[in-house]
């Protein structure tokens, strides 16, 4: 059926605006600033380059604006060169007919003195924050959309790069370094958000589905350890994240139509005389549709969502600052309904088969960001935000037994079992300062004020005794409460001083207090990096880190009422982590990492067990732990390789892989593997491009991913336990000591690219688990005397769309 239709799209729309394309151009152009300072630069050269042949050039005027016309539709090469500054060099950027190429270049100053040459630049592949010298990886939305299963998630992007694990084909939950999805921060315009993913649930940082369109990012950063002082409240990663101003001259539009969701993009100015912009995207879900057509998305049930994302940028004329108002939101609803399946060969992957649930999630965040330019030198930014995370369950208990045959269930009853409403309400101001003081050093320091307000909503029927060897902790209880206004303030100063143009150090403090459980850190953090010759450089990082625990734990209560995890302290970690980088023949980039990492301070029962929290943060049932004690340890140790050829020549590919040791104590004292401990992750995916037609002006793009990991951990379920409390209890002492077999995917991309004079298609087809390799997620526990489960991951998934890029002319709105 999906063949069908890419069939029909293509027939009809495609090939009778690509049969007679004329020669066809597009506008680049941009703004050129400071990297440090973030003042224009005025006089820049700039030039358009297609097969080392400059095809225009050009200066930036005096607000650091450049603007090339009738550049040739396809790929070319930007290059920017200052007097006192390191050239920027960037291939292969897309030029399509349906949208303008908008730029924003930061240069950074040379140590050198100005009288030199500088001929070494900004190479492909070095992230946006300058003072993140290592763990740290660039994105943009041409990577989001080239890699073969990422489905236009940043999240799953994420999985190619070294020391990124995501073996779990139902949500995109990152485990980094053997680390806890719990310990990943989103960050969007200096706003740590919630949970950016529909289906979310609370504690977890991942989903089913990313909320954030791919379409609203400008190029962001990706931190996998050793974080520069600015971060706080994050143990594992940082997601980086920076969204895109809208094109200030003219509208331009996106309509798309496929298996993930109906979209509509745009983004143009406000107003004829101002450069004003606005930039947004909806979705709707169509999910549904590849449910009826019978392809297996790992459950039965019909998830709906949508969600909408904005941004308003309104410069200022006085100060050469700026005024932001951006918003996002999110919205997904799924009911699981088990108790009319009466085969025991149904395989659910998001539901337990005893069980009727009725999920709905949400989460929005609306701030506004105000940057003032102080002088050529210094800016300022504040921003105001404000949050919200929600979710509701309600949760049936179904009881039914095997006929007599063993081929079919008889469903004997069903009954209330629980429900929950959790509703987290934040309030955030950030304030930075950045202050270039020469070329050789410079400061910047900001603080980070978050208020919470909570809300909690928890009954539970079912009674079952407390017993060690129970992997969540659940009592008859109810819960109805709003626990207060609670702060967590984070002041940080960090300083970067360039010895010379080939030793460079990061020096900083992060400061981090909780008013809840009167919790305080001090962290100081240090990295260098050392290029011994122009294409090679090493660097080292260490610093320490803390984190809250995922917010609702702090006010779980027993059965007396009595909350006792309020007085939890952060969970604390130390990073060292020694990188080294070497560019090959401008397009060749190999990078090898090293790094150990102690956690302490965490939290585990009061009795002796193999309990550790930070097992937890993915799956899909809540935890509720009991009394919990900060005397818990983790260590995670590994090494990383990444061998890329960046897209030149029509092409590239990139080998990631890495080999680690994840490792957890309980209360016991005894360590164990954490559930995330796999021992590698082997990732080769590449994107080869053709063009077609009688100009060359339209493309066709092969691509294809392997992922060879090892294998998910499991803890053996204690039959005669699990049968006395009618739900799963796994052996204490045989803590994930088993593991299922090694995890591999093949992924499949193809796509279409046709430009005509202001439209440009594009169809194609994301073959996720090509070869229908079944990977084993985990056993699942039915009921007392039934055989346990074996539940596997997503079979072959087709993921087709259908994209049109389109400009209205040069009308301002």
């Amino acid at each position: 059926m999906a063949k069908k239709i890419l069939r029909v799209f293509f027939l009809l729309f495609i090939i009778p605006y690509c049969a007679f394309s004329q020669q066809i151009t597009q506008i680049v152009r941009g703004t050129i600033i400071d990297k440090e300072s973030n003042s224009p630069l005025i006089g820049v050269s700039v030039a358009i380059l297609r097969d080392s042949v400059i095809i225009t050039g050009g200066v930036t005027d005096e607000k650091g604006n450049f603007r090339l016309d009738k550049i040739p539709v396809g790929r070319v090469n930007v290059v920017a060169s200052y007097l006192g500054y390191k050239k920027y060099f960037m291939p292969n950027v897309l030029v399509n007919s349906g949208k303008e190429v908008v730029m924003n270049i930061e240069l950074e100053a040379s140590v050198a003195t100005k009288e030199e040459v500088v001929i070494s630049g900004k190479r492909r592949g070095e992230v946006v924050n300058d003072m993140a010298m290592l763990s740290a990886h660039e994105f943009s939305i041409e990577e989001t959309e080239r890699y073969a299963g990422s489905r236009g998630d940043p999240a799953r992007m994420a999985t190619n790069f070294a020391g990124v694990s995501g073996n779990d084909d139902s949500q995109n939950n990152l485990v980094v370094r053997g680390n806890s999805p719990f310990g990943v921060m989103y960050r969007i315009d200096n706003v740590v958000v919630p949970n950016p993913n529909h289906f979310a649930g609370e504690g977890e940082t991942g989903g089913e589905v990313a909320i954030l369109s791919d379409r609203m990012l400008s190029n962001s950063d990706f931190l996998t350890g050793a974080f520069p002082a600015e971060f706080g409240d994050a143990t594992a990663a940082v997601f980086d994240i920076r969204l895109k101003n809208g094109n200030n001259e003219r509208p331009e539009f996106t309509a798309q139509l496929g298996a993930l969701g109906a979209e509509v993009f745009g983004e143009g100015p406000l107003g004829s005389n101002t450069k004003s912009s606005f930039i947004f995207n909806y979705r709707y879900s169509t999910l549904g549709a590849l449910v009826k057509l019978g392809v297996d998305i790992g459950t039965n049930a019909i998830p709906t969502y949508q969600d909408f994302q904005f941004k308003l940028n309104f410069p200022l004329k006085k100060n050469g600052g700026d005024i932001s108002v951006f918003g996002i939101g999110g919205y997904s609803v799924v009911n699981f309904i088990t108790s009319n399946q009466l085969n025991p060969a149904v395989q659910e992957i998001y539901a337990s088969p005893n069980t009727d649930e009725y999920f709905k999630a949400g989460m929005g965040v609306v701030g506004a960001t105000y940057t003032h330019q102080d002088n050529e030198h210094e800016y300022t930014k504040i921003t105001i935000a404000a949050s919200t995370q929600y979710s509701q369950d309600s949760i049936n208990r179904v009881i039914r037994s095997l006929t007599p045959s063993g081929k079919s269930y008889i469903l004997d009853s069903i009954y209330h079992l629980e429900d929950y409403l959790f509703l987290n309400t934040r309030y955030t101001l950030s304030i930075t300062h950045n202050d270039k003081l020469s070329s050789h050093s410079s400061i910047r320091y900001g603080v980070s004020a978050e208020m919470f307000e909570p809300y909690y909503k928890y009954r539970h029927l079912l009674e079952p005794d407390l017993n060690p060897g129970l992997d969540t902790y659940k009592w008859n209880q109810q819960m109805n409460t709003t626990t207060g206004f609670h702060f967590l303030i984070q002041p940080y100063i960090q300083w970067k001083y360039n010895i010379n143009d080939k030793l460079s150090t990061v020096m900083g403090l992060h400061g981090q207090y909780f008013t809840l459980s009167n919790s305080w850190s001090i962290e100081p953090r240090f990295s260098i990096k050392w290029k011994f010759k122009p294409n090679q450089s090493l660097a080292f990082g260490t610093g320490t880190y803390s984190q809250l625990l995922p917010f609702y734990q702090y006010f779980t209560q027993d059965t007396n009422g009595v909350q006792n995890n309020r007085h939890l302290d952060f969970i604390r970690s130390f990073h060292a982590v020694l990188g080294y980088d070497v560019f090959l023949k401008n397009d060749i980039h190999i990078k090898a990492e090293a790094y150990y990492q102690l956690l302490w301070n965490i939290p585990v029962d009061t009795f002796p067990s193999s309990y550790n929290i930070l097992d937890e943060g993915t799956g899909f049932d809540l935890f509720f732990p009991g009394k919990l004690v900060n005397k818990g340890m983790g260590r995670n140790v590994g090494i990383e390789l990444t061998v890329e050829k960046y897209f030149t020549h029509n092409w590239f590919a990139m080998f990631s892989g890495s080999l680690y040791d994840s490792k957890l104590q309980g209360s016991n004292g005894v360590w164990y593997n954490s559930d995330f401990n796999g021992h590698y992750v082997l990732n080769l995916l590449g994107t080869k491009e053709f063009k077609w037609g009688k100009k060359r002006l339209n493309t066709i793009g092969i691509g294809g991913k392997i992922t060879f990991s090892g294998g998910v951990r499991y803890t053996p379920y204690d039959t005669t336990l699990s049968k006395t409390h009618e739900m799963p209890v796994v052996t204490d002492s045989l803590r994930d000591k088993f593991e299922f077999m090694p995890y591999f995917r093949l992924d499949i991309k193809f796509n279409y690219r046709c430009n005509t004079k202001r439209f440009t298609h594009e169809v194609g087809i994301d073959i996720v688990n090509a070869t229908g390799y079944k990977n084993i997620l985990r056993y699942q526990y039915v009921g007392p005397g039934q055989p346990l489960n074996l539940i596997y991951q997503t079979g072959l998934l087709p993921v087709f769309y259908y994209r049109l890029d389109f400009w209205l002319g040069k009308k301002t709105w």
